[in-house]
């Protein structure tokens, strides 16, 4: 099954608050489903980006507790963590040389053309409450994914762990993108590592 067909499935599965049919769509009109996850360090590749979405929401399964947990709000901080990607990469090719060979290849080359410079975290809850209401504890989830790599939490800022504190599902989300990051996606680029710009 495609990546994309897999993430509407869950998506349609899981998913039913008001409003998440209008943010499908939107999705749809965007290159969510075709950009990368990043330049070089993880799903640097076609399809990237929904193929990372899938394997936080598989991962973050794993820490799934039925008394208190919820499934429609484990799919949309999985599936939808990183909606601020979509529309914030562009596609080149540069000649790079084939080691083995001595012949000069094109290889695919991302870099960042971000139209709506919002953050990373925030950028995402924003773009999903254009369309449906996120429940607080999911807002926090997604607000602060990315952990000590946040730009605010790199700052200086402690709202980051108030947040991990007061809500475990933050805590769920962080942990399944950091292993899907650099266990579970380890060798999925199809850019070098190390030739290109940083994420």
């Amino acid at each position: 099954m495609a990546y994309q067909d897999e993430f509407i499935e869950i998506f349609n599965q899981k998913i039913h608050r008001a409003g998440a049919r209008e943010l499908l769509e939107w999705l749809q009109h965007t290159d969510f489903f075709t950009a990368p996850a990043s330049t070089r360090y993880h799903c640097a590749c076609e399809s990237g980006l929904v193929q990372h979405s899938i394997s936080v929401y598989q991962t973050m399964l794993r820490w799934f507790e039925p008394e208190t947990d919820s499934e429609e709000s484990f799919a949309i901080c999985g599936l939808l963590h990183d909606v601020c990607k979509a529309n914030f990469y562009k596609q080149s090719v540069r000649n790079v040389k084939n080691e083995e060979t001595g012949k000069w290849e094109q290889r695919p080359y991302y870099s960042i053309d971000d139209q709506f410079p919002y953050g990373h975290g925030e950028k995402s809850v924003f773009l999903i409450e254009r369309f449906l209401r996120l429940k607080t504890s999911e807002a926090m989830a997604i607000r602060w994914h990315m952990g000590g790599f946040d730009d605010a939490a790199r700052g200086g800022c402690t709202a980051i762990s108030q947040a991990y504190q007061k809500y475990p599902l933050a805590v769920k989300l962080h942990l399944a993108d950091f292993e899907s990051t650099y266990l579970h996606e380890n060798g999925t680029s199809a850019v070098p590592n190390g030739h290109h710009p940083a994420k």
